[in-house]
């Protein structure tokens, strides 16, 4: 593996974070599933101003429970609009659950959905919007919001890069059904793997801890519905009723005691993050690259280069001067789904075309790491040499 000196994310579990665990691990018996998780759900619910959210191992089994909970409260309409810029696993849920994916293409103001196509592609079987609010924008307006609850559709939203993201004083995560968050390693706070549900809804919840937990009625939470539900089930052994489909997607202690520790500094970390990217765009050349992003709201994730033309020996050049730089990167940022060999008995007639941005996304985009270590010194030095590049 090759050592880059400026990596997608550095240094993001410091020393306090492994002696708080090492303390925890000395003091403690209890490593699964248990009480720090509980906290962990509570402290984050908290933070994100919602009233309840569950922690899983990882950010694609928040989509796959999420989407499994749709099918489980409607199992009527069987379409789910989603974007093509979007992470696989936001793909697979879909279809695991037995939707049928509309994709649609996005904007470049937030990399998130085009509102007016998606209205498009809205009818009488649309169940769901899975939004992803890609690279730390916020991907959705009032007024879209408002039109999806006046036609009983469900949002949803894969929140996976845009921890801290904002639509006005509400944070992204809070404004649809259910949210999707992913602690990887080399998103704004880790849990090394993880990932959270978080909802508004008591029923939405119980139906997250249960699923988290092979389906079982005892991990709900919910004293009421487990009296409720012992007394319908008389002949079954009440540590052991499977009071739904489930999985075993459950995360540990120890990710719980190390969410506990990154989550009181994850508002410091944005602002160093929102304060690197504006460097960024301030020093970044207009001529070549896009960068007329609708910044208000957002929770920056990576250093975005797009250039505004299909020019692929400028774009060799920038690849060229990233790799002379020893700067780690990603091509294609999340890419064109349909053009994944998984998807590839799903593809509609014309799919590229009608992706326009999308493609050239997947083309001519590339992204590199922002985090609360980058040095400005390095932001400013690769600014002034992508000025010199000849296009």
């Amino acid at each position: 593996m090759k050592n880059y000196k400026w990596q997608l994310m550095s240094n993001n579990i410091l020393p306090k974070d492994k002696i708080t665990l090492i303390k925890f691990i000395k003091n403690s018996n209890k490593f699964t599933n248990g009480p720090k998780v509980i906290e962990f759900e509570k402290k984050w619910s908290n933070w994100l101003g919602v009233k309840y959210s569950t922690f899983v191992n990882s950010g694609a089994s928040a989509n796959l429970i999420s989407i499994n909970i749709l099918k489980e409260l409607n199992s009527k309409k069987k379409e789910i609009i989603l974007p093509a810029f979007t992470w696989s696993s936001d793909v697979v849920s879909v279809i695991n659950a037995g939707f049928k994916p509309i994709f649609v293409d996005i904007n470049f103001k937030n990399l998130a959905l085009n509102e007016s196509l998606v209205k498009r592609k809205i009818n009488k079987n649309t169940l769901a919007v899975f939004i992803t609010h890609a690279m730390g924008f916020a991907g959705i307006t009032k007024k879209f919001i408002n039109y999806l609850k006046n036609k009983n559709i469900y949002l949803i939203e894969d929140v996976c890069e845009s921890h801290g993201a904002k639509l006005g004083n509400k944070k992204i995560g809070t404004l649809g059904t259910i949210s999707n968050f992913s602690f990887y390693y080399g998103h704004h706070m880790t849990t090394i793997e993880g990932g959270m549900i978080s909802t508004n809804s008591k029923e939405i919840d119980r139906l997250a801890k249960m699923k988290r937990g092979h389906g079982l009625l005892r991990d709900s939470q919910d004293n009421k519905f487990i009296k409720a539900t012992i007394k319908r089930n008389k002949y079954l052994n009440n540590d052991f009723i499977f009071s739904t489909e489930g999985f075993n997607l459950r995360n540990t202690e120890l990710s719980a005691v190390l969410g506990i520790q990154q989550l009181k500094r994850l508002n410091s970390n944005i602002r160093i993050r929102n304060k690197n990217h504006r460097l960024f765009l301030n020093n970044l050349r207009g001529d070549i690259f896009f960068k007329d992003f609708d910044l208000k709201g957002s929770s920056n994730y990576g250093l975005h280069l797009i250039l505004k033309s299909k020019n692929i020996k400028l774009f060799k050049k920038i690849l060229n001067l990233l790799d002379k730089k020893s700067i780690e990167y990603r091509l294609g940022s999340l890419g064109n789904q349909l053009r994944q060999p998984y998807l590839k008995k799903m593809k509609p007639s014309n799919s590229f075309k009608l992706l326009k941005n999308t493609e050239h996304m997947h083309f001519f985009s590339v992204y590199i790491g922002n985090h609360q270590f980058l040095e400005k010194k390095r932001i400013i030095d690769l600014c002034q040499g992508l000025k010199k590049i000849n296009n």
